[in-house]
């Protein structure tokens, strides 16, 4: 039994210099890379991060993976890898709705690795105006959940920020009550989306204590840390930065419970080869208006994945439309859809042309 150990561990440590050497040389080539760009790009905004890159890099090898990892765990993998070659290129700076301990934190790193440099905002609108005024490169924010719908303010922001989307990201959601002691809560912190999708174990564990709505989930964990009393619905990331006890786990109504993140920044994006594009337009209030506008996706063949509606807030009762449709602005019958779009819609703006979310 010890020799057929060894002998596997000898091939464990032969197996482990290779990767070592292969992600050494991919990071010289980064560099390589990198230094094409500056000579080729001189005078211009270089740029370093590709997201159609990535998500093709991150798509060949799910295509690739026989196991016996999983192909989310191995995505995740080579992620960090793309994140620490990228760093070397240029580190990439990341605002996304903190403070630290929230989901869009998970949602940052998910998408970008761990080798960014996180810059955590008070507010979503302070996220975008970290991007526009050049302070970060990206910003990420929540835009729906699954369960509890869109996030408003996310949209509205699209209304008057002139950022596009770059990419977005979808996290499985897991909600814990954390706090000092399972028993003699008083008060419970969260963020309203998270109070809402754990209402039916709330209603049916903690009926009688008092919900209070905070701006994010790591804040309901920092205060339930200094009220005695106090708990909150948070999740794990949370809980370990402020040293509080996970007292139940997975609390959420929906255990299929999803959250969908936004990647905002300056740069447009070329197709990948699996993409969305996110529309706002606007339609005149009278009959068969919706319709009408939606009409060229159907005359040419395109998927609508999503649509909301919120005020336009120009005059009362009027109303703009937030769509996600399937494919990229520079496919022939996307655009012209969007002619036809532009023409008939008396508001009119492209947010972003993007790869859809690997995993």
């Amino acid at each position: 039994m010890s020799d057929r150990l060894d002998e596997i561990r000898k091939r464990i440590d032969a197996v482990d210099a290779d990767i070592q050497r292969l992600i050494s040389e991919r990071a010289a080539l980064a560099q390589e890379v990198a230094h094409i760009k500056q000579v080729e790009q001189t005078g211009e905004n270089v740029v370093f991060y590709r997201p159609e890159r990535e998500a093709q890099v991150l798509r060949k090898v799910l295509a690739r993976n026989q196991g016996p990892l999983a192909s989310e765990e191995m995505a995740r993998l080579f992620r960090e890898i793309m994140s620490a070659c990228l760093a070397l290129e240029q580190p990439l700076s990341v605002a996304f709705l903190g403070p630290e301990g929230t989901f869009t934190q998970a949602a940052a790193l998910k998408h970008f690795g761990h080798s960014v440099r996180p810059r955590p905002m008070a507010a979503i609108d302070e996220v975008f105006r970290e991007v526009e005024a050049g302070s970060a490169h990206f910003g990420v924010v929540p835009v729906e959940n699954s369960t509890e719908g869109v996030v408003n303010h996310t949209l509205d922001m699209f209304m008057r920020s002139s950022l596009a989307i770059c990419g977005e990201v979808e996290l499985r959601i897991h909600h814990h009550l954390i706090g000092r002691e399972r028993h003699h809560i008083k008060k419970i912190y969260s963020h309203q989306q998270s109070l809402a999708q754990c209402r039916e174990w709330l209603d049916a564990h903690l009926p009688e204590v008092e919900r209070i709505s905070v701006s994010s989930n790591a804040e309901a964990v920092r205060r339930a840390a200094a009220e005695e009393g106090a708990a909150a619905v948070a999740s794990e990331t949370a809980a370990e930065i402020y040293d509080l006890p996970v007292l139940e786990t997975k609390i959420e109504d929906n255990p299929d419970n999803t959250t969908r993140f936004l990647v905002v920044g300056t740069q447009a994006v070329p197709p990948s080869g699996d993409d969305k594009t996110s529309l706002l337009v606007s339609t005149p209030n009278r009959p068969g208006a919706l319709y009408r506008l939606l009409s060229p996706f159907e005359r040419n063949g395109i998927s609508m994945s999503r649509i909301e509606s919120r005020p336009s807030r120009l005059a009362n009762w009027e109303y703009v439309f937030f769509i996600d449709i399937n494919g990229h602005i520079q496919d022939e019958a996307i655009a012209k859809a969007l002619e036809t779009l532009k023409t008939d819609s008396p508001m009119f703006k492209i947010l972003g042309s993007y790869p859809k979310a690997v995993l």
